[in-house]
């Protein structure tokens, strides 16, 4: 878990400061609005890292097709790192409606951070989000 943990950490603040990422949601961002909560709840803040990318679908189809070290899964809880478009696939049962209420776009894009190194994951979605 704590390997799990620090790569989601390391990989939420890239991007969160990535020009090609519109928002970051990850509860040990500070700028997340449940920070606090999950701090004073949790011991640690998780593997699950969610953002909207820049670009809305098109883009996330890219993104799909540059990672290297992430597969495109739906799949949660495993030691890799695995990546999904929720849209088309988790949420897919939900209707249009009740996914924008739930705040997943087009734009959406689901991380579960497994237990590479950090630096790997990081510098993977770099060139996939820079390519």
């Amino acid at each position: 878990m704590e390997a799990h943990q620090q790569g989601a950490m390391a990989l939420a603040r890239m991007l969160d400061g990535h020009p090609n990422v519109e928002k970051t949601y990850f509860p040990g961002l500070e700028s997340h609005p449940h920070h606090e909560l999950a701090k004073r709840q949790q011991d640690g803040f998780g593997g699950m890292v969610s953002f909207d990318i820049k670009g809305g679908r098109p883009a996330a189809e890219r993104l799909f097709a540059k990672v290297k070290l992430f597969q495109l899964a739906e799949s949660l809880g495993g030691i890799e790192s695995l990546i999904e478009y929720p849209e088309t696939m988790s949420h897919a049962s939900m209707t249009k409606e009740a996914r924008r209420d739930a705040g997943i776009s087009e734009s959406t894009i689901r991380i579960s951070v497994g237990i590479e190194h950090p630096d790997d994951l990081i510098a993977d979605m770099k060139q996939a989000l820079e390519g």
